[in-house]
């Protein structure tokens, strides 16, 4: 009698029908030593179950987020500043290997006025300057734009196991 409920929970099981309980009764079954010969088969199968039950998996799973580090955007404002700088070096010196005169004034007014003057077209010329470098901030919302896009095909490439 028990033999041939063992073998009817077997075809449950064989067809994915039997409860945890039902589950429970093969393996206890299988792990006896009193299993019939023509049921052999079964009894390494769910020996093989009754191990990998005990089994754990006890290292740090590192995500792919983790692992990459975050680029940090390029600021082309700096750029700017480094080419206004070259250039006022560029002139300071490259006038002053031409040109004798000093351009010194007796009148400080003067001078201030001048120096103020100058620097006023200096900053008129670099905000231009600036204004025309600004869209590269645009280029590169677009390029976060495209990573995260980027990230949607890597989890329908998960999901599709491409």
């Amino acid at each position: 009698m028990v033999l041939n409920n063992i073998e009817k929970l077997l075809e449950k099981y064989d067809n994915g029908e039997t409860s945890l309980k039902e589950e429970q009764l093969l393996k206890n079954y299988f792990a006896s030593d009193d299993v019939a010969p023509h049921l052999e088969v079964y009894k390494s199968m769910f020996g093989y179950f009754s191990i990998c039950n005990r089994e754990q998996f006890n290292k740090d799973i590192i995500f792919e987020t983790e692992v990459k580090t975050k680029k940090q955007p390029f600021n082309y404002k700096w750029l700017a500043v480094a080419a206004v700088a070259v250039l006022m070096i560029g002139f300071y010196f490259g006038g002053s290997l031409n040109n004798n005169d000093l351009g010194t004034y007796e009148d400080p007014e003067l001078a201030l006025m001048e120096v103020t003057k100058s620097l006023e077209m200096i900053s008129k010329n670099f905000n231009k300057g600036v204004a025309t470098v600004n869209y590269l901030d645009q280029i590169e919302k677009g390029t976060a734009t495209l990573g995260y896009l980027n990230e949607v095909e890597n989890a329908t490439g998960i999901i599709f196991k491409n």
